[in-house]
């Protein structure tokens, strides 16, 4: 654990979500590494609250897939192998393309949302080589849940934010995000909702998916 944690007891936002944001972002870093143990009095006394809601936070990355719970042993950081990996990926082709499709054939887009994803795709050929790789694998977990929010599907919402901040861990840990290539397609993916074209908003998303999942599959370790 990295000694410049924040006391989220000073936060006025809801705990239990500030806290998982923290373990969250401790997960991301490597701070908390796989197989590290979570204890509970540990982390309420460094992060400057209860153990309530480090224990409803626990509960929410454990439904995100960051923490594997064992019982009578306790929380435990998960351990991402090249078989969950793939089963993640088969996961994202099953609902990105869906999402992709249901956005573009929203009667009426998402204009702040579109805004918002433009801006990230700019940013980021902006200053890509120079971000950090935290930031990027943030801006690109942003962008592709903006799509899904772009379906104002509360189910689809529902199911596949996890699924996204699951795929931010991973990316985090393997993907080459500062090179252009990394970001060059969601450009065609974004423009094709932009336009209101289904099918070709389905195809790009699956096309990603795709090509994201071989570029990652080299650098993963058998399970």
């Amino acid at each position: 654990m990295t000694s410049n944690s924040v006391l989220v007891g000073d936060s006025h936002l809801p705990l239990r979500d500030v806290v998982a944001a923290e373990l969250r972002r401790l997960i991301l870093e490597g701070s908390l590494k796989p197989g590290d143990r979570l204890v509970e009095d540990r982390l309420a006394q460094q992060l400057g609250v209860s153990r309530n809601p480090i224990r409803e936070a626990m509960r929410v990355l454990e439904a995100e897939g960051f923490l594997d719970v064992v019982s009578r042993r306790g929380a435990f950081v998960a351990k991402l192998t090249a078989r969950q990996a793939d089963d993640l990926f088969h996961v994202r082709l099953a609902l990105e393309p869906l999402g992709a499709r249901l956005a573009a054939s929203a009667e009426e887009p998402e204009t702040g949302l579109l805004t918002r994803a433009w801006a990230i795709l700019d940013l980021v050929n902006e200053s890509g080589p120079d971000q950090d790789r935290d930031t990027l694998a943030t801006l690109h977990t942003e962008l592709h849940s903006l799509i899904f929010e772009m379906t104002r599907n509360d189910y689809l919402i529902a199911i596949a934010i996890p699924m996204v901040k699951r795929g931010q861990w991973l990316l985090r840990q393997n993907a080459q995000l500062q090179t252009p290539s990394a970001w060059s397609e969601h450009h065609g993916l974004i423009a094709a909702i932009e336009a209101g074209d289904p099918d070709l908003a389905e195809a790009a998303a699956r096309h990603h998916v795709l090509s994201v999942r071989s570029s990652l599959r080299p650098r993963l370790e058998p399970a």
